[in-house]
């Protein structure tokens, strides 16, 4: 049997940042099983990753009910992972789940109802094996369900058990701030809120990171790679086995346009000056601000894995860097 044993020095390069107000420590860069985790992947390729970033100090993996695909199959497979390797160390670990997208068929397969956020995470415990996650987000606002019910379901999960933090996702500013007046009345904060948020997606920099910061509540952004376009991976071509070039997934070759093209080339330019590849500049753009306690990214391979982390080496700008990164983003 293959035994895995985590490097002892595991903790020495990662940094790590305080959660909000809250007493927990996050990594700076977070691993998330969006994609290459699920059984369309080969699952050796996944297994080694997630090796190789515990080795390197990534204390965080984040996933989702309906991560794979097909939907689950992430989950079943960190599970798979967790139980013949991690076991004796799943108190250094922090795992995260969220429900909100479709999983199953008919009126409690989706959204935000009480009934579909606890039995999902039911589900997710089952796939993956565990007793409680430590965090379980809200994936996603219900426009139909009352926003008490929705937080209502995540104290509830807290108050069973089930999970010892609760986050959201994807909700706008306005509705955070709903939120928090909500979840404090029911005496269950809102540890952390997972926004998409890259140099070619900024949305929550007109408001949302303001409350975030006002309230105490923690930040981990996802996609920060914009799905790889924030990467060396398109500024020729569309490789025949990149993200774009699949089938299944949300980057589509059309859009990569010439105009993208060209902002990602002058983006690439300045990050060899930096002495940086594009995608670490990408990391440490988004780290440079206070209000963001990790980001996550994704890996394909070990590879790429560690090179992400090189963003750590290099994560202060200038104002003139700043400035002409925002030229650049806004023509």
């Amino acid at each position: 049997m293959e035994i895995y044993n985590p490097s002892v020095g595991r903790y020495d390069r990662m940094k790590y940042k305080r959660c909000g107000n809250s007493g927990l420590l996050l990594p700076q860069v977070s691993l998330g099983l969006w994609h290459n985790f699920g059984d369309v992947d080969l699952f050796e390729n996944s297994k080694e990753i997630i090796f190789r970033a515990f080795d390197l100090g990534i204390t965080h993996f984040d996933l989702a009910n309906n991560y794979g695909p097909p939907p689950g199959s992430a989950e079943e497979n960190f599970g798979k992972i967790l139980k013949k390797h991690l076991a004796l160390y799943r108190d250094e670990l922090i795992i995260s789940s969220k429900a909100g997208y479709d999983m199953w068929p008919g009126p409690y397969g989706e959204w935000g109802s009480r009934k579909y956020l606890i039995a999902s995470l039911d589900q997710s415990l089952q796939r993956m094996g565990l007793d409680y996650v430590d965090i379980f987000y809200s994936h996603r606002p219900d426009p139909v369900t009352p926003l008490e019910e929705t937080l209502g379901a995540l104290a509830q999960i807290v108050r069973q058990g089930k999970a010892l933090y609760i986050g959201l996702s994807n909700y706008d500013s306005e509705t955070m701030r709903q939120a928090v007046k909500i979840l404090d009345s029911l005496n269950t904060p809102c540890l952390i809120h997972q926004p998409r948020y890259s140099m070619l997606d900024r949305w929550v920099e007109d408001s949302l990171l303001d409350v975030l910061e006002e309230n105490g509540i923690g930040c981990i952004c996802f996609s920060p790679l914009a799905q790889g376009l924030l990467t060396d991976k398109y500024l020729k071509n569309i490789p025949e086995n990149s993200r774009a070039a699949k089938p299944h997934g949300f980057l589509q070759k059309t859009t990569i346009t010439p105009e993208l093209r060209k902002k990602t080339f002058k983006l690439n330019t300045m990050a060899v000056r930096r002495g940086q590849s594009l995608a670490q500049m990408a990391l440490a753009w988004i780290l440079k601000d206070d209000r963001v306690t990790s980001v996550l990214i994704g890996a394909s391979n070990v590879d790429q894995l560690e090179n992400s982390l090189e963003c750590l080496n290099n994560t202060t700008f200038t104002s003139e860097e700043l400035d002409d990164i925002k030229k650049i983003l806004v023509v």
